[in-house]
């Protein structure tokens, strides 16, 4: 059954868990800071544009280690393409277009919900929060209801 749900294995889901949720624990400990990335996207802006959000006292108070926390996570894959070589990048089929609009629609469901499934479904769930259970719930029934409309759209092929 194992296999019908992770065709790929399960043990790089499993190793690639405990890091992040490692990596989200270290960063609370030692700084006291929650992190997730559309935070960390957001803060990013504040650098380039001058509109009176991304200008906010949080943003531009957290903007020099969110800029590191962004460039770590670049050196990472950065260090995963040296390690392994492009033969085992992550690929898909998806075309631009799609993926252009799929990333619109996250960014305007990161917007209204107040933050990404990084940090609803990592930092939120883990301190109890009841908006991120409820962001998580939603965020999980749109990806399952739009994964199955586009498999039945396309005949079950994937």
């Amino acid at each position: 059954m194992l296999n019908a749900i992770f065709p790929t294995g399960w043990g790089h889901f499993l190793v690639g868990g405990l890091l992040i949720g490692a990596g989200v624990s270290l960063v609370f400990v030692v700084t006291g800071r929650v992190i997730g990335m559309s935070s960390v996207f957001s803060s990013s802006w504040s650098w380039f544009s001058r509109l009176p959000y991304f200008q906010g006292a949080s943003l531009l108070a957290s903007r020099y280690w969110r800029l590191l926390f962004a460039l770590g996570l670049i050196l990472g894959a950065a260090v995963w393409w040296i390690a392994f070589g492009p033969d085992h990048a992550v690929r898909t089929a998806v075309s631009w277009p799609r993926l252009l609009l799929g990333g619109l629609c996250v960014g305007f469901g990161t917007r209204l919900s107040g933050g990404c499934t990084s940090g609803h479904g990592i930092c939120g769930l883990s301190s109890l929060s009841g908006s991120s259970l409820v962001a998580v719930v939603v965020f999980m029934a749109v990806a399952i209801a739009t994964a199955t409309g586009l498999s039945a759209l396309s005949g079950g092929a994937s």
